[in-house]
């Protein structure tokens, strides 16, 4: 699939760094290494107010790991370097990818209009906007029941987050970059959690060479080490961060940096995504790659202005959650802050 937009070098590292990142740095490390959380910090399962949909939510340790590939990984991108020591908190994760079963809750039953409005912060579940309805079949004939939900914007999935933390009373949102490829990795440092051979990923993944260019049921295939399903295949998964294309170029070299974060501006484009999905190549699946997203994923779309909500061409990308233990101080109350007169970038 044709994915990716250009980016020049940032031009001001102290404007970088007071006005975008926020990266306060850790003690020294020299090796990866997995820390105790500071509260109880169980696996749990997470039943949507009102209805009989649950999902399941995994504990995940906090620690440190090399972020990004070495130069020496095969079908590497200059984009994945250069690696960069990180500090991840314990946080939560999603068990599998987020499902129609859970997001239609969100959006059939009242459906959007053409110029949703909502207050910066609602009272309720009921005043976040939702999506407007589709242009056509949401689903691109892939499966509903139990299947990954795809086709979805960013900023689709951003209120998704929002509308469920007011439902639930609990601080869900998408994972940061860091925070995906550090769960990912689940404390290896190979190409793939479970090596560096690509012919193992059929026991893991559905991706070009055995998904028929459909999806399937979430866990379905073998999980990585913490028992996270599908995060390479199936779907691609939207992080919160903004795409940079030298984005790792900033990070200290000789110090741990501490949960970073790209934040997003009000343009549609481009965020990351991760993971790869039923249509990509094994290699494109690598826990360090990294793809951003594109005006044209919205290329078939007739709209104008192209919808916020839907992508006609982007039928390969869905998203799972994440919930910190405690939440660093730069992602609270973060929301999107797209419409319908965003710029693309």
């Amino acid at each position: 699939m044709k994915r990716g937009i250009q980016f020049s070098v940032f031009s001001s590292f102290g404007l970088l760094l007071s006005t975008l990142w926020q990266i306060p740095a850790a003690p020294e490390a020299s090796r990866v290494r997995a820390e105790a959380p500071a509260s109880p910090h169980q696996s749990y399962t997470e039943t949507i107010p009102g209805t009989q949909v649950k999902f399941d939510m995994i504990a995940i340790p906090g620690g440190e790991f090399l972020m990004g590939s070495p130069p020496s990984e095969k079908d590497r991108k200059d984009d994945e370097g250069p690696q960069h020591l990180v500090r991840i908190r314990p946080f939560w994760m999603g068990k599998y990818e987020v499902t129609w079963d859970e997001f239609d809750l969100y959006w059939r039953a009242k459906p959007g209009q053409k110029e949703d409005k909502e207050p910066d912060e609602p009272k309720d579940a009921d005043a976040v906007t939702r999506p407007t309805p589709p242009y056509a079949d949401e689903t691109f004939k892939k499966g509903r029941e139990g299947h990954p939900v795809l086709g979805i914007t960013w900023h689709a999935a951003m209120q998704y987050c929002r509308w469920l933390s007011l439902k639930t009373g609990k601080q869900y949102r998408l994972p940061t970059e860091a925070e995906w490829e550090y769960a990912c990795r689940a404390g290896t440092k190979t190409a793939y959690f479970f090596g560096d051979d690509p012919k193992q990923l059929g026991d893991y993944a559905w991706f070009a060479d055995n998904a028929d260019e459909k999806t399937y049921k979430v866990g379905s295939k073998k999980p990585n080490p913490w028992g996270l399903y599908d995060m390479y295949g199936n779907v691609s998964e939207w992080c919160l961060d903004r795409y940079k294309k030298d984005a790792y170029a900033v990070f200290a070299r000789d110090k741990v940096t501490l949960s970073p974060v790209l934040l997003p501006n009000s343009a549609r484009y481009p965020h990351v995504v991760r993971g790869g999905s039923w249509g990509d190549e094994a290699k494109d699946c690598r826990s360090a790659a990294r793809v951003a997203s594109e005006r044209d994923w919205l290329r078939q779309d007739p709209q104008r202005p192209q919808s916020i909500w839907w992508m006609t061409d982007g039928d390969f990308v869905g998203f799972r959650l994440v919930r910190a233990v405690e939440e660093q101080d730069n992602l609270k109350n973060f929301r999107s802050r797209i419409t319908l007169q965003s710029p693309d970038e």
